[in-house]
């Protein structure tokens, strides 16, 4: 069994502007065909506190999950519940494979991580079907994806802030537990106007909130999960 060694600190500032300028390629993925030419407004995504913390375990540089990992993270005194890379895989299967991406309809996707490292994840990719083959491209200090055949960068390492990549004219929409703004997501997405694009801001974390000061509106929703597919199915009605 390998011996499992201290943790290792998460990525700094300073090592996350190199990450920009001194990525590593890694092997190419494919991309899913889309209507990628409409002009019309869209969608965006921003899933912020995703748990991918890398650590070194044994020799290798691992991303934390509380399945492989729970006797490494009690010893460094870290609670596993806390450490759900899972959740984020599983928002980002439910995004990327919704009608609205396939219409091209979908803009971007951004994750944030709970500490700090942002990253873009493009709409056209097709992420691997086994959360264990994402973690290994997903490793922050050597992330760079390129499409098979092609130069593009399908999953790369940007710099903070995020709102910087958000359409100016964009409503920007967060969902919280402790809001009181219950609504019915098909009514709440048709009221948006026509003319603007939508960016949802999400909590893919297994507990705590978001606390973001560029949302626009927070609304409440029972689950990360619930949020994306209601999210999903009010945007196909209204955009397609």
């Amino acid at each position: 069994m390998v011996e499992e060694k201290e943790m290792a600190m998460e990525t700094s500032g300073k090592e996350e502007e190199e990450l920009e300028g001194q990525t590593h390629e890694m092997a190419g993925i494919p991309i899913v065909p889309s209507d990628l030419k409409t002009k019309k407004p869209g969608l965006i995504f921003v899933l912020e506190r995703a748990s991918l913390e890398v650590a070194k375990v044994g020799k290798s540089y691992q991303i934390l999950n509380s399945d492989d990992h729970a006797n490494f993270l009690r010893k460094n005194n870290k609670n596993p519940a806390d450490y759900r890379p899972d959740i984020v895989y599983q928002a980002l299967l439910s995004i990327l494979d919704s009608p609205v991406n396939k219409a091209g309809r979908l803009r971007a996707v951004y994750v944030k991580t709970d500490k700090g490292v942002l990253f873009e994840v493009k709409p056209h990719v097709r992420i691997p079907r086994n959360i264990n083959d994402l973690l290994e491209l997903c490793l922050l200090q050597k992330l760079s994806i390129t499409a098979v055949g092609k130069r593009e960068k399908l999953l790369r390492v940007i710099k903070n802030p995020v709102t910087q990549y958000l359409p100016v004219n964009s409503r920007k929409i967060g969902f919280s537990y402790s809001s009181e703004k219950l609504v019915k997501m098909n009514k709440y997405v048709a009221a948006v106007s026509d003319d603007v694009d939508i960016v949802f801001v999400v909590g893919a974390t297994a507990h705590g909130k978001i606390d973001c000061d560029y949302i626009d509106d927070f609304i409440a929703n029972p689950s990360l999960i619930h949020q994306d597919l209601a999210v999903l199915k009010a945007m196909d009605q209204k955009l397609t």
